[in-house]
């Protein structure tokens, strides 16, 4: 995906705009733009007028270049491994559709729109679930008498870590999860470099690469800002950060003491000179309904929504104008991996041990135990699949009383990894 930077950017691009509206309103979030992205691109290709503009604007790039961006896309996005991706287009049986237009999709399933709502609701459910595993169940558009067509896509990645967590239940001690009994993941990786801080507009971010399996072509990216930091600025610095837009310093570059949000670094006697990456976070799930025209501007849908006109020649010499854009997407952070699913759908209606220790050593320690932002990073490309923001992690089954934190205070006098819990 190296000849793509272009539609990276601009994928990375929209996925940081979005996040800055989603990640608003105080509450967790998953989202992908990645999803979005190609269905703009296909509408683009059959659209004029104002509605073109203004999804050339949303999308990044010309609405004459945008087809063939968005079949490139899709297919490089099947290839990549542990990542799976579908098209659907349904169409009324009635309605014309352009050769040109259609030429120009993807490969994918095409199926009619037969009139029956109950049936044709059925087959899209369908559709989802069978191309999402079960994660996404319902395709997320509203169905009409009238809809003419809907186009969708799906998305659906699982990883399994290179290194796994230890999972056991355990209580903040301070912040907005103090007391709470949450499942903590804790692990200790012997290099400070999959931790990076990148300087944003509302200040530091720290970055945590957790690697994918070395059979996956992706990683998780789990960033934290200050307590005071919007959400969407954190998120966007990530995604900057991640992408290489924005410059950002390795742990093992990082100076001692507190290098950034929920980091800390020493360098203090231990056993053996290797370096020591103490890492504490938690187990979510989050789920997500998101109506694309709730803010149709940013997706530029603004114009194409107005069914006094038709918007699409290009698609169909029928006017059609767009009636419905949703999307459903969720995501899993556990200790042996992460899920995460999407499918987004458009709909067109008419238009209108004590040791001696001999060694000096860099230990540090970093804490995701207040809201915090996610990424999935396709490796190579640095594409972000998927994006989000945790605000009410998975709580313990059974979280004993005496588990004081997530992590103890640091301590350079002896920083240390967390301690298995106590049995």
């Amino acid at each position: 995906m190296t000849h793509m930077n272009s539609t990276v950017r601009a994928v990375n691009h929209l996925t940081a705009r979005w996040g800055a509206r989603a990640a608003s309103g105080g509450g967790g979030t998953v989202f992908t733009a990645a999803g979005v992205w190609p269905l703009l691109a296909l509408l683009a290709d059959g659209s004029a007028g104002s509605a073109r503009d203004e999804l050339a604007q949303a999308l990044g790039i010309p609405a004459a270049d945008a087809a063939a961006a968005a079949r490139e896309l899709l297919a490089a996005l099947d290839g990549v491994r542990g990542l799976g991706t579908a098209t659907g287009l349904w169409a009324a049986a009635d309605l014309p559709l352009e050769d040109g237009w259609s030429a120009n999709l993807p490969p994918g399933t095409r199926g009619t729109l037969t009139g029956d709502l109950e049936a044709d609701r059925e087959g899209l459910d369908g559709w989802a679930s069978d191309r999402t595993g079960g994660l996404i169940e319902r395709m997320p558009v509203t169905l009409q008498p009238d809809t003419r067509l809907v186009l969708a896509s799906a998305l659906a990645l699982t990883l399994k870590w290179a290194e796994p967590f230890r999972e056991f239940p355990g209580r903040p001690s301070d912040g907005p999860w103090a007391g709470r009994g949450l499942r903590q993941l804790v692990r200790t990786t012997s290099s400070l470099d999959p931790v990076r801080v990148a300087e944003g507009p509302a200040g530091p971010v720290t970055a945590l690469e957790v690697t994918g399996a070395a059979d996956m072509d992706m990683d998780v990216h789990l960033v934290l800002g200050g307590p005071a930091a919007p959400a969407a600025e954190v998120l966007a610095t990530g995604i900057a950060a991640v992408s290489g837009a924005l410059p950002s310093v390795a742990g093992g570059a990082l100076p001692d003491g507190t290098a950034g949000p929920g980091l800390a670094i020493g360098t203090v006697d231990a056993f053996s000179p290797r370096p020591m990456l103490s890492v504490s976070t938690v187990v979510f799930s989050l789920s997500a309904e998101h109506d694309l025209l709730a803010d149709a501007a940013l997706f530029g849908l603004l114009t194409a929504t107005d069914s006094d006109y038709g918007h699409f020649p290009g698609i169909s010499g029928s006017p059609l104008a767009i009636s419905s854009a949703r999307q459903s997407a969720m995501a899993r952070f556990h200790a042996e991996g992460f899920e995460a699913a999407a499918v987004t759908a458009v709909a067109a209606r008419p238009g209108g041990a004590a040791r001696q220790r001999s060694h000096r050593a860099r230990r540090a320690e970093v804490r995701f135990d207040r809201p915090f932002g996610f990424l999935a990073v396709h490796r190579a490309s640095r594409l972000v699949l998927a994006a989000g923001w945790v605000t009410d992690p998975e709580p313990a089954a059974h979280p004993r009383p005496r588990a004081a934190g997530l992590l103890p205070p640091p301590s350079f006098s002896g920083v240390r990894p967390p301690a298995p819990p106590s049995h």
